[in-house]
């Protein structure tokens, strides 16, 4: 063995992190040393579980549901799945285009890497989620990134898309509801883009994982206008159900595509948790009220804190329309006194309190931007801006 070959394959220093996660950590250290800091940087409900779901749950593990299962998923699994996004989105969908998955990140995994290779492109959302960017380059291609801006409620120009593309271009990747802008894509801007990736014969892939948070417009599926042979739709219960450490998501996709995802994740985790399947079938097949209820309350904490960001010096933010972020335009707070978001981030956390994430943890156009997550309750978010603001004025 030669002592200086280097420990690791190159392909590693491609792969990016979800910088949530590092500030999350630094918060739990602050906590640690007695500081009180309110968590906005998560993204994740503050609900619990809903009860039913996790007594389906345990009611399968004391029914021995503790083996493994196919690696597509438990047929019961995939068929109520495909029977609900049916009814929910309105398009057909068979049980065996859906691969039940370990979390939603797999179907982004799985589907760029049975896709995509050096040499091709993929246009994705920036800002836009950092495993997007992170997993492109980790395949070898290119990532394009499409700005997404405020002057368009950070919603995805359809005419720079359609400039964006070239020959190499394999995949145009979406996600609406949007994270970490709370934009809502029309669905004639959906539909645009179904017909342009089907029309070129592109990959569309489809973040749908928080479909059921909108609060203005609604949510539209492109694969009710896009060809099914070259879409993959992303989805999952961690958001919905307040199931995030469940790790349960799901991919639509075409019977064939489906098989290689499938594939995928026998060489990777063999099959998802089948307790957790059980639990999922519950889920959307049981009372929904808890997911109203959710959203409901998501609904009224979004206004509190858009209202409470815009009387912040230096501070204005457009009203999220779905998910539950709101994302801050903090540059006129930042001239002066820091070097970039990044900084005024860090400040906040250590000399405030309050844990954000800084614009560009989700892509470079999200300088001079806030991601805020409203998963909190009432009291903390006004606590939180009470805070920031006394920050703001020193």
């Amino acid at each position: 063995m030669n002592p200086r070959a280097p420990l690791l394959a190159e392909r590693m220093s491609r792969l990016g992190t979800e910088t949530a996660f590092e500030v999350l950590a630094h918060a739990r250290e602050l906590e640690s040393r007695g500081r009180t800091v309110v968590h906005l940087e998560i993204g994740e409900p503050d609900f619990d579980t809903p009860a039913n779901i996790v007594e389906a749950a345990i009611g399968a593990l004391r029914g021995g549901k503790t083996h493994y299962g196919p690696s597509s998923g438990l047929e019961e699994t995939r068929a109520a799945i495909a029977e609900d996004f049916s009814r929910r989105r309105g398009v057909a969908v068979d049980s065996l285009q859906v691969v039940v998955l370990a979390g939603g990140k797999p179907a982004i995994f799985f589907g760029l890497i049975a896709l995509v290779q050096r040499g091709d492109e993929v246009i994705y959302p920036n800002p836009g989620f950092p495993i997007y960017e992170s997993m492109i380059e980790f395949s070898e291609a290119r990532a394009v990134p499409i700005a997404l801006r405020e002057d368009n409620g950070f919603r995805m120009d359809v005419d720079e898309l359609e400039r964006l593309i070239t020959p190499r271009t394999k995949v145009v990747i979406i996600n609406s509801p949007h994270n970490p802008t709370g934009s809502v894509m029309t669905g004639e801007e959906i539909r645009r883009v179904a017909e342009i990736t089907s029309r070129r014969g592109i990959w569309l892939f489809s973040d749908e994982i928080y479909g059921r948070m909108v609060y203005e417009g609604e949510h539209v599926t492109p694969l009710c206008h896009s060809d099914p042979e070259r879409t993959i739709v992303l989805d999952g219960f961690s958001k919905t159900y307040a199931m995030t450490g469940w790790r349960l998501g799901y991919s639509i996709s075409s019977k064939e595509m489906a098989v290689r995802i499938a594939r995928l994740q026998t060489n990777c985790n063999s099959c998802p948790a089948t307790f957790s399947q059980i639990a999922a079938v519950e889920a959307l097949k049981g009372s929904q009220e808890s997911v109203d209820h959710m959203v409901r309350e998501f609904d009224r904490r979004r206004r509190l804190v858009v209202e409470g960001l815009n009387r912040l010096p230096g501070v204005t933010c457009v009203m999220p329309r779905g998910a539950f972020y709101a994302f801050a335009n903090v540059q006129r707070a930042i001239t002066g006194r820091f070097a970039t978001v990044r900084d005024l981030q860090r400040a906040l956390l250590d000399e405030a309190g309050v844990a954000t994430l800084a614009g560009t943890a989700f892509g470079a156009n999200g300088e001079g931007y806030l991601r805020l997550s409203y998963a909190n309750s009432a009291d903390n978010l006004t606590e939180a801006l009470r805070r920031m603001d006394r920050f703001l004025k020193t």
